[in-house]
């Protein structure tokens, strides 16, 4: 069981958890294209910058297991720490499988498939390493088609390392459970008290101090939440 527990998960598959656990539709497809609006070379794309592009896509073509609304894909970002962010800012550029997979994508719907965004570790958007990004085209409507996921699989760690961080209230709570810890194994009895409301006390100095150490080397070290940086194109130090 434990060895299951710690098996990499896949984030294309997560995600499609995320959608199906928020959605009720089961004719995803059809309902989410009927509200779309339509919107070369694949080598020249990345260097462009057209605005938010809206691609056409054929209705009885597309997967409905690849559409996905953009608060699905900012759950996945947010739990797991990633971005969401333009294919442009992919340094290292995208491997030959994931072009084949845009040009057959473009070949299928008979369109050109424009301003691709990419979710993705930080990390990838700056360096030469990356672990499972996954390829998605705008469709409208705050919805994406996902292209391609390719990369390694993630370590199912990887959202319990960063749930701390994952917004202002996560990180409120792991201070208030590293007090109570803190507060729990210190000798209240030896430093010479009797006061009822002593470990009450030791708590608050506990809390303030975790807090505030926390917060400083946090936000001096340049970052910031999962819940902020999900879409924001800026580099953390």
């Amino acid at each position: 069981m434990t060895m299951k527990v710690l098996e990499p998960i896949s984030l294309d598959k997560t995600l499609l958890k995320i959608r199906n656990r928020n959605l009720k539709s089961e004719n995803i497809a059809h309902s989410v294209c009927s509200r779309v609006q339509t919107g070369t070379d694949l080598e020249n794309l990345i260097d462009q910058d057209n605005g938010k592009t809206k691609n056409q896509f054929n209705i009885d073509l597309i997967e409905s297991d690849r559409i996905f609304h953009r608060k699905h894909i900012q759950e996945l970002c947010v739990n797991y720490r990633l971005r969401f962010l333009s294919v442009k800012l992919f340094k290292h550029g995208l491997p030959d499988e994931a072009l084949s997979a845009w040009e057959e994508l473009e070949q299928l719907h008979q369109t050109s498939i424009e301003d691709l965004m990419i979710a993705a570790p930080s990390k990838s958007f700056h360096l030469k390493t990356y672990d499972d990004p996954i390829l998605f085209a705008p469709m409208g409507n705050d919805y994406y088609y996902m292209i391609h996921k390719w990369g390694n699989d993630v370590s199912p760690l990887r959202r319990l390392k960063y749930w701390p961080v994952k917004n202002v209230v996560t990180f409120l709570l792991f201070c208030l459970a590293v007090s109570g810890l803190l507060t729990w194994i210190t000798p209240v009895n030896k430093l010479g008290t009797t006061l009822l409301w002593a470990p009450f006390i030791v708590f608050l100095f506990m809390f303030k101090s975790i807090v505030g150490t926390v917060a400083y080397y946090f936000f001096m070290m340049g970052k910031n939440f999962n819940s902020e940086i999900w879409d924001r194109p800026f580099k953390e130090n």
